[in-house]
């Protein structure tokens, strides 16, 4: 059995219409001169278009960035390494293509005290960044202070 669709004609009326329409409606149809509309008149959307799901990358990747190819150019492995470890992309562009090379393929998990502050063993830039978002002292200050000053005073 056919589908029954219902169109507005050039006139206004509403007609019951078969599928496949016959090849001159089809193409009056195609041009906008005829209108689908629900039996009693109101206006057809069809179906919902479903929302694209968030790609999670290939199975290969499993949504991960890929570490660029050890003859990749330099601009791949800043961009790596900004998607990746988080760089600013001046520190990034700052580094050589062997220290980007060098960076592991995925980053450590940070490893943080009960507060939030950083592991005794932290870089002075986690330290320092702990010292500024936690409001005791501003960057500058920070800076001027060693990594062993600074863990000696939070901990």
């Amino acid at each position: 059995m056919a589908e029954t669709i219902y169109v507005r004609g050039e006139g206004g009326a509403v007609i019951a219409m078969d599928l496949p329409l016959p090849e001159g409606i089809a193409e009056r149809y195609e041009r906008g001169q005829l209108v689908r509309v629900h039996s009693d008149g109101s206006p057809y959307y069809g179906a919902p278009t479903p929302r694209p799901t968030a790609t999670q990358g290939s199975s290969l990747t499993q949504g991960r960035v890929p570490r660029p190819g050890a003859r990749a150019g330099k601009d791949d492995w800043v961009l790596w390494a900004m998607a990746v470890h988080a760089l600013p992309e001046a520190d990034a562009e700052a580094m050589t293509k062997t220290q980007l090379q060098e960076l592991p393929e995925h980053p450590a998990p940070a490893r943080t005290g009960g507060d939030g502050r950083p592991a005794p063993d932290a870089d002075k830039a986690e330290w320092i960044d702990f010292t500024v978002t936690s409001g005791r002292m501003s960057r500058e200050d920070a800076e001027a202070y060693t990594r062993d000053d600074l863990i000696a005073l939070f901990s």
